[in-house]
This record gives structure tokens, C-alpha cells and sequence, in this order.
């Protein structure tokens, strides 16, 4: 508030505030004395008074003389503030009174002193007339203590009360007198200061808007008058600098407008520069891939025939001979992959799935990849993936595996001895997310802070001394780090110099839904598995993964400790089961065979695990379904169990009947005659009808003259290239009204804008290149719904529905393992709900929910993967596949599956001596 005020209010104030609270501290203060005097006067002379009516009237109330006592009370009214006068007998009888009644109640007294009480307006004073009283009036007294009457005295405060305000008046008189000049002074003096301040603000201001020529006169004060002085002597100096900025303005100007061309000329510089540069970048993209093209076709072909020639019948020699072909094609394309990897993340295009994966799975296929290397250097490799750890989600498997396999392969290049682990945990997770740490540990050389620090640069390594020794271009590490920052992780290491490193990724993934058959189930309880592994680390993941198949777990410290179990028998906890970890070293084949055939003698199976370069070792000694390599992957496994200890399946079988066509019809596209050899080869092997053309003007000929399942078309072909190809069948399909057919791009490119622009070229899905059985199987499966089966020479050909059993018992049997009671419980449960199935597909047919339909045929599908029903489950896989791709045939193999039901329905009542309506129950 004070801020607010100018000058002028401030000295007022100063000077006003300080005079008012003096005036009325001190007015009040003496006001309030002369108030206590006038009172304390009012008292003592009420006192005297009193103490002068008490000896005038003590003989006259010895006497009981009232008409004395009336005169001398008549007479006291006369005195000043006098009130009222009474006089009392000694037993407080009224004798005489002047005056008005007593206002203020009687004060109590005790017969030998003056007592008194005060009230707003009066004083009373009681006085006891004794004895000795009478002396003062030359009579004598007999005795002085004796209580004559008493004296009633009344004073009246008006007067007193008017005197105090007569005299306040004329102090707030005077007050308020030397209040105004003070004030008229203060005004005097304010002005005396704001004149010239205001003047000093008018000149500022002309200043402000520019007139620096404005000068202040002398102001008739010694310090105001330097003030003027130097806002003179600014505003001669402000005036200077204008000139002299002026005077540079119009030389920058000048220099400016020179120099105009200059810049236009740059700019255009500029410009020119940077369309050079959009270009060089736009010419290095499609030398990537172009380069991706001609390497990776070469590439593809060296590959590919590599694989048909070993599993042709070889010497050793030529053997160990494709062995090194097929090394350095997969490094050479591995460092290929890495250089492109690294090119599309640099431009910024690269893009990520985010498609349902198992993590398990996952991090097992990679140690099962790379465990050969690790196995060759005598290292152990461990997985261990905890309990809480979410394992469906979703995310970019290809590019999380390359990223682990880059890790658990750098760690398999700088250790020497002893272990690589692998563990994946959760740190924190909701309903919709996991927060994931996946981390991978080392007993190596270690780092050091240095080589920390310079780990994720491109092209280096942590020990150059070893880049020769250990490979790679020093990629790896810097993709790994765009990968998971990318995918919005953040990844790491910690590593000592000496002491090993640990390189850990931290990554949060959206969970998927489980899927029913990629759920391991427990097996049947009751069985106890003896557990022996001399490494620590294997040895608790082996345990958490028998344990997880609903085994009770036993370990042991070597071979002798199961004989002596075994030797001991205990009917509560016997062993069913050893799982021996070995290696050739410390267990020879053959010993272990001898150890083995005496467990098996006391009714114990055994399942070895041992290291990938030793498998052959021990498969020359031992049944196959009794070895398995390091480190044991968990449905591998688990498949194992099964078969030594004839439990219950753990997953469902994939589905033996086919659909009732033959085999798939495919067309080939290739200018390149080993890369088309190579697709014909795969595809003819696994029982395609193969067509082959080299180029796109005769793949359009060959689907005008000729309908195909599925094209496979090359991208990159002189003339008429894969995309051209594409476009002009589409238009022949258009024109025509024809159903499209798939046409699936095999190209060798790696940029991620490729799969956008053959999607949009009419498409429908494309591989890169190299490509394998298991791609073209999935693939010609996914758009044509026609499965491929093994080589020609191991499987048949696929048998129409119509030619398949309706109730087969030995499959049926096969499928539970053997068990009768089971085969028949599970067929039970099946034609008991076949009714209700059919019944609810036909009013999802009529009504056209395509959702509940596909719903209820895959859970009738998945029944009959468990029973020996070959027609049913052919004719479920075929509407199925044809639901999915919205296929123009679906209303035909509705109608097979319903015949198909029918069929098995009274099949199985004229076997098993059923009534007509069971069956067909549909309530």
C-alpha cells in the first residue's frame, strides 16, 4: 500500500502519522489523570463531609431528634455533588432524610469504620456515629465505642463527569489546531519536493519518446539540481550514441544491400547442394538394395543347394567340405544383414512387428542356435527363464532373437571357460504390460571402463587385438541398441576388467492371450525323476523344468548316488526317471551305457543330455529318444517324458487329414535358373504340383492359360519385373471376374519401405530370400490352405476326405498313448458333445455369424485331434481354412462337415449298440 503513494503522500503521511499518535497518547493520557483526580476529589471530599455530619448530628440521635437530624441533613444538601443525606438509628431505622432516594445499594459495614459503594452514576457512604463523636460537640461521653445511628451520604458524578468532559473537549481543541498546521507545513513541503520531481518526470519522458534535445533547468535544491545535471549529461550522451548508431545503420545498410547477391547466390548454392545430397541418398537406398539383390541371390542358390546336398549321400571329406560352404555363406550373410540392419535404422525406415510370440521359446531356440559354437569351447550354456515371468507377448520376435543371438554370441566369442547364462525375469507388470529384464552372463575376459564406453560405436570392438580372432564387424552391438531403443527398452552392461561382463536389456511388452496349443501341460503326477548335472547353473534350470512338468525331483551328486536310490527301494518315492547331464570327458559312451542298461534293469528309463558336438557320440551307443543336447529345450523335453514314461500327450497333434483336394498346384517365377531350381526342388519335395517360368511376361501367359493355388514371383527380372507381372494378372483377373490368386513376392531386398510398396503393388505376402522348406510350407498353408507334407520319398500323398475312415481305433489308440480307457473316455467325450456342436454350426450358418462359426468349428477341430476320427478332422481343418480366407467353397464344405458328423453319429451307434436319438440330442 505504502508503494503506492507519490512524494506528496509519503510526507504527508510521515508527518501526520507520528503528530496524531503523539496527540492522542498524550491527550489520553492526561484526560484519563484528570479524570482519576476528579474523582479521588469526589471521594475525599464525600469522605469529609460524611466525617463532618457524623459529631453535628451524634447527640441529636443519642436524643432521637429528628426534627435537628432533618435540619443538618437539609443543610448538607447544600454542599457541592451532594446528593442525598440520611440519618439511621443504630438498628438502621430511618430517622431523616434530604434529597432523593439512594440510588446504589447500602454498603455493608461492620459498625466501626466508613464504608462506601460506587455505581455508574453515584457514590454511597455509609458512616457509623459512635460515642466519642459527641465530644467533639462539648458533650461529654460515657462511652466512646458506643454506636449511636449511622450516616447515609449520596454523591452525584454529573458534575464530576462534566468538568472531565469540559476538559476533553479543549484538549481535542488543541489537537486537532496543531494537527492542521501541521499538515498545512507537511502540504508546504510536499509541494516543495514534487514540483521539480515532476518536472525531472516530464523531461525523462521527452526524453523516453526520443527528444533527446531536451535540457532540465535549475530546480532551487543543491541535490535536485545534480540530479538535472546528470540526466543532462545522459541525454547529451544518448544523443551522441543515436548519431553515431545512425551513422552505422545506414553503413550496415549499405554493406547489407551489397552483399544481397552474395546471398541469393549461396541460397541457390545451398539448394542445388541439397538436392545433390536427397539425391545421393535416394541413389545410395537403391544401391542397398540393389546390392541386397545380386548378393543375396547368389547367395540364396549357394545356400539352398548346400542344404539339398547333405542330405544327399556324401564321403566325409565332402561332407566336412559343404559343412565350410555353408559356414561362410551364413557369415557372409550375417554380416550382409548386419550392414543393411544398420543402413535402415541410420534412414530411419526401419519397422516393427508386433505379432504374438513365446518368450521361452525364444531365448531356447537361440542358446539351441548357438550352442554348437559354445559347446566347441567347452562352455556350458544355461537358460533360465523364472517362474513369474510373463511368457506370452507381443512384440517383434525375429528382431528381439537377433538381438540375443548377437548377445549370447559375442559372449560365446570373448569367454574362453566356464559359462554363458541366459535369465529372463519380470520387474514389474499390470493386466496389459510386463516390464521385462533379460539379461546375458559371462565368465570372459570382462571390460574395462574404456571399453565400455566405446562398446556401442559403430565398427569397433571391445579388443580390437581380437577382431581378427573373433569376426564380426563390430556392428552387432550398436544394432542391438538402435533394436531395443527402438522398441522403447533400453539395454547395457556391467563388466569388470578380468572378471567376466553382463549385458542385461530392460523392455516393456503388451501380453498376449494364451493360446491353448502352445500351453505346456503338467504331466501325470506321481513320478520321481533323479536328477544328476555337475554344473550348478543347468542344474537348477533342469530342476525348475522337471518340476514343471509335475515331476518330483531328486538330485544327485554323480551316477553312484541314483544305483544306491535305486538299490534302495522305496514304494512311496520310487524312481521312474534319470536325466543325466554328461560329457564325454567324464563319462565315456560306452560307460554310460553299461550305468544306463542297470538302470533300466531296475525299471528306471534314463534321458541323456549332453553337449551338441557329442550327440553322435552317444546316438552310436544309445537309442535316439534317449539323448538330447544342451541346453534341454523345455517342449523337447517334456516330448521325451512322454515317450520314456508312455504319460499323456502334452500338446496336441498337428492335424493328420488333409483337404479334400489334391496336391497344391504352384507356379514358380525366377530369371534366375538356380534360384527357380532351388524353389522347385523344396516345393516338389514336399509334394507341390510345380510349374517353373523365367520371366514375368510368361508368368502372366502361364495363369491365363492355367489356374494356379499360389504364384511365387521374383521382384527383380529383366523386361517385365515381378511387380509389373503382378499388376498385369490383376487386371487380367479384374476384366475377367475371376477369383485372384495369391501371388507371394520372393525378393532378396531388406529396405523396410519394400514390403509396404509390394503389398500396395497387389501382392499378398512376400519371403526373403534365402528361403527354406519350412517358409514355403507356412506360406503356401496360409494363402492357399493346402498343407505340404514331408519329401515325396518319406510321405505319401494326401488322401481325400472322402477316402479317409470315419472311426479309426488304432489312431484313436495312438493318440492316448496306448490307453485303452483313455482312447474311449476321450471318443466319449466327443460324440457326447457332437450334437450340441452341430446344432450350434447350423444356426451360426443360417444366421451368418462368421465369428461363432469359426469359433465352434475350431473347438470341434481340436476334439478331434485327440480321438481317431480321420474324416471328421479333415473335414473341420478344411472349413476352417476356408472360414479364415473368406474362400467362395466354404457353403460346400459346410455341408461335407455336416455329412461328415452325421457319419461318425451313426457310426459309432452301430458299434457301440446306441440308440438312434443320443447322438443326435441337440437340447
Amino acid at each position: 500500500m505504502l508503494k503506492d503513494l507519490g512524494i506528496k503522500g509519503r510526507v504527508l503521511l510521515l508527518t501526520l502519522l507520528p503528530a496524531c499518535l503523539l496527540a492522542m497518547v498524550l491527550g489520553g493520557y492526561f484526560t484519563w489523570v484528570q479524570l482519576s483526580d476528579l474523582r479521588a476529589q469526589l471521594i475525599e471530599r464525600g469522605q469529609l463531609i460524611a466525617e463532618q455530619l457524623a459529631p453535628l448530628s451524634a447527640s441529636a440521635l443519642a436524643q432521637g431528634n429528628r426534627s435537628v437530624l432533618q435540619h443538618i441533613a437539609n443543610e448538607a444538601l447544600d454542599q457541592q455533588d451532594v446528593r442525598a443525606v440520611t440519618f439511621l438509628s443504630p438498628e438502621r431505622v430511618r430517622l431523616a432524610h434530604a434529597g432523593p432516594s439512594i440510588l446504589t445499594p447500602l454498603p455493608s459495614g461492620n459498625g466501626s469504620h466508613m464504608s462506601m459503594a460506587s455505581s455508574l452514576d453515584t457514590t454511597h457512604f455509609l458512616l457509623p456515629v459512635l460515642g466519642h463523636h459527641r465530644s467533639y460537640s462539648g458533650d461529654p461521653s460515657h462511652d466512646d465505642e458506643q454506636l449511636l445511628g449511622w450516616v447515609e451520604l449520596e454523591l452525584s458524578h454529573h458534575g464530576t463527569l462534566l468538568r472531565g468532559y469540559r476538559s476533553l473537549f479543549a484538549s481535542l481543541l488543541l489537537i486537532t489546531t496543531g494537527l492542521v498546521v501541521t499538515a498545512l507545513l507537511a502540504l508546504r513541503l510536499s509541494r516543495a519536493i514534487s514540483a521539480p520531481l515532476r518536472e525531472i518526470a516530464q523531461g525523462v519522458a521527452q526524453l523516453k519518446e526520443g527528444r533527446l534535445e531536451t535540457r532540465l533547468p535549475p530546480l532551487g535544491s543543491h541535490e535536485l539540481d545534480e540530479l538535472a545535471a546528470g540526466i543532462n549529461r545522459m541525454a547529451a550522451a544518448l544523443h551522441s550514441a543515436q548519431e553515431e548508431m545512425q551513422h552505422n545503420i545506414d553503413q550496415a545498410t549499405e554493406d547489407v544491400r551489397q552483399n544481397l547477391e552474395t546471398i541469393e547466390i549461396q541460397n541457390i548454392e545451398l539448394d542445388l547442394a541439397r538436392k545433390e545430397a536427397l539425391e545421393a541418398s535416394r541413389i545410395k537406398s537403391e544401391f542397398l538394395a540393389n546390392m541386397s539383390h545380386e548378393i543375396r541371390t547368389p547367395l540364396n542358390g549357394i545356400i539352398g543347394f548346400t542344404n539339398l546336398l547333405q542330405k544327399s549321400e556324401l564321403t566325409r571329406r565332402q561332407r566336412d567340405y559343404l559343412g565350410t560352404i555353408q559356414k561362410s555363406a551364413d557369415s557372409l550373410l550375417g554380416i550382409i544383414n548386419e550392414i543393411l540392419d544398420f543402413s535402415k535404422i541410420e534412414a530411419g525406415k526401419l519397422i516393427l512387428e508386433n505379432i504374438p510370440f513365446n518368450l521361452r521359446e525364444l531365448i531356447q531356440d537361440t542358446l539351441t542356435i548357438l550352442a554348437p559354437s559354445a559347446h566347441e569351447k567347452h562352455l556350458e550354456l544355461v537358460g533360465l527363464i523364472y517362474r513369474d515371468t510373463p511368457l506370452h507377448l507381443i512384440g517383434d520376435p525375429q528382431r528381439l532373437k537377433q538381438v540375443l543371438t548377437n548377445l549370447v554370441s559375442n559372449a560365446i566369442k570373448f569367454t574362453h571357460e566356464g559359462s554363458i547364462s541366459v535369465r529372463a525375469m519380470v520387474e514389474d507388470e499390470d493386466d496389459e504390460r510386463a516390464q521385462l529384464r533379460i539379461s546375458v552372463k559371462d565368465t570372459g575376459i570382462g571390460l574395462s571402463n574404456a571399453d565400455v564406453r566405446a562398446l556401442f560405436q559403430a565398427f569397433t570392438q571391445a579388443d580390437n587385438s581380437l577382431s581378427r580372432q573373433a569376426g564380426g564387424t563390430g556392428l552387432g552391438l550398436v544394432i542391438s541398441k538402435r533394436l531395443i531403443e527402438h522398441m522403447g527398452g533400453e539395454i547395457g552392461v556391467e563388466s569388470n576388467s578380468g572378471e567376466g561382463s553382463e549385458f542385461w536389456i530392460s523392455l516393456s511388452l503388451p501380453k498376449a492371450r494364451h493360446d491353448t496349443d502352445d500351453i505346456l501341460l503338467p504331466l501325470a503326477s506321481g513320478h520321481r525323476v533323479a536328477l544328476y548335472e555337475p554344473h550348478e547353473l543347468t542344474r537348477n534350470a533342469l530342476h525348475h523344468q522337471l518340476e514343471d512338468c509335475g515331476l518330483q525331483v531328486s538330485e544327485f551328486d554323480d551316477l553312484q548316488g541314483v544305483q544306491a536310490a535305486l538299490d534302495a527301494p522305496d514304494d512311496e518315492n520310487t524312481i521312474t526317471l534319470a536325466v543325466l547331464g554328461v560329457c564325454a570327458t567324464t563319462h565315456p559312451p560306452e560307460m554310460l551305457r553299461q550305468a544306463i542298461r542297470q538302470f533300466e534293469t531296475q525299471g528306471c528309463k534314463s534321458l541323456v543330455l549332453c553337449p551338441t558336438i557329442e550327440q553322435a557320440q552317444y546316438n552310436a551307443v544309445l537309442p535316439e529318444n534317449q539323448v538330447q543336447s544342451k541346453p534341454a529345450c523345455s517342449r523337447k523335453l517334456q516330448q521325451a517324458l512322454n515317450d520314456l514314461l508312455h504319460l499323456h500327450p502334452v500338446r496336441k497333434e498337428k492335424p493328420v487329414g488333409s483337404v479334400a483336394r489334391n496336391a497344391p498346384h504352384l507356379l514358380c517365377v525366377d530369371d534366375n535358373p538356380a534360384n527357380l531350381m532351388l524353389v522347385q526342388t523344396l516345393l516338389g519335395d514336399l509334394g507341390a504340383q510345380v510349374t517353373a517360368v523365367s520371366s514375368g511376361m510368361e508368368a502372366v501367359e502361364a495363369v491365363q492359360r492355367e489356374r494356379y493355388d499360389l504364384v511365387f514371383m521374383d521382384v527383380q527380372m529383366p523386361g517385365m519385373d515381378g511387380r509389373q507381372a503382378t499388376l498385369a494378372i490383376r487386371q487380367w483377373e479384374a476384366e475377367r471376374e475371376v477369383a485372384p490368386v495369391p501371388i507371394i513376392a520372393l525378393t532378396a531386398h531388406a529396405l523396410a519401405s519394400e514390403k509396404r510398396a509390394l503389398l500396395q503393388g497387389g501382392m499378398d505376402d512376400y519371403l526373403t530370400k534365402p528361403i527354406d522348406e519350412r517358409q514355403l510350407s507356412q506360406v503356401v498353408l496360409k494363402w492357399a490352405g493346402l498343407p505340404l507334407g514331408s519329401p515325396r520319398a518319406e510321405a505319401p500323398r494326401s488322401t481325400p476326405s472322402s477316402e479317409l475312415r470315419v472311426l479309426d481305433p488304432e489312431e484313436g489308440l495312438r493318440l492316448a498313448a496306448g490307453k485303452v480307457d483313455l482312447a474311449a473316455d476321450m471318443l466319449a467325450m466327443l460324440l457326447a458333445s457332437l450334437g450340441a456342436d452341430r446344432q450350434a454350426i447350423r444356426l451360426a450358418r443360417e444366421r451368418g455369424d462368421r465369428a461363432t462359426l469359426l469359433e465352434r468349428i475350431h473347438r470341434l477341430h481340436g476334439a478331434t485331434r485327440y480321438c481317431g476320427v480321420p474324416q471328421l478332422r479333415a473335414a473341420c481343418h478344411r472349413c476352417e481354412t476356408l472360414l479364415k480366407q473368406n474362400d467362395p467353397e466354404l457353403p460346400a464344405a459346410l455341408d461335407a462337415l455336416d455329412q461328415a458328423i452325421a457319419e461318425l453319429a451313426r457310426t459309432a451307434e452301430s458299434q457301440a449298440g446306441l440308440t438312434p436319438s443320443q447322438p443326435h440330442d441337440t437340447h
